[in-house]
């Protein structure tokens, strides 16, 4: 997780838009790491799952809106993404972690980057 958490920091800080297939690969090798290392994954790495989730389902959904050609493979990568976010913040409340636990170690790595 951490390579995507550096990847997305640096995303953050970019002053343009990255094309659609960067984002688009981006997107396809954090879903694909979360497909086989899920069930592994420990707290601290599901909150920043989370995190770079929540990021990517708002930007393809704000990108969606914008009805351009690829809106609907956005639109696809928001639901799935806030699928997986949804998933990840379940598991980590069963884990004994309150929202506003989740919520604050959301919030911290937001202001680290």
């Amino acid at each position: 997780m951490e390579t995507f958490l550096s990847k997305m920091r640096e995303y953050l800080q970019m002053e343009t838009e990255i094309p659609f297939n960067e984002f688009k690969e981006y997107y396809e090798h954090v879903l694909e790491y979360l497909q086989k290392n899920y069930d592994g994954m420990q707290n601290d790495e599901l909150i920043s799952a989370r995190f770079i989730l929540d990021i990517v389902s708002n930007n393809a959904k704000a990108r969606a809106a914008r009805k351009g050609l690829d809106s609907k493979k956005y639109k696809k990568m928001s639901e799935k993404c806030a699928f997986w976010s949804s998933a990840i913040n379940f598991r980590l409340q069963n884990s004994g972690m309150t929202q506003q636990e989740i919520d604050e170690k959301i919030e911290q790595l937001n202001e680290a980057g």
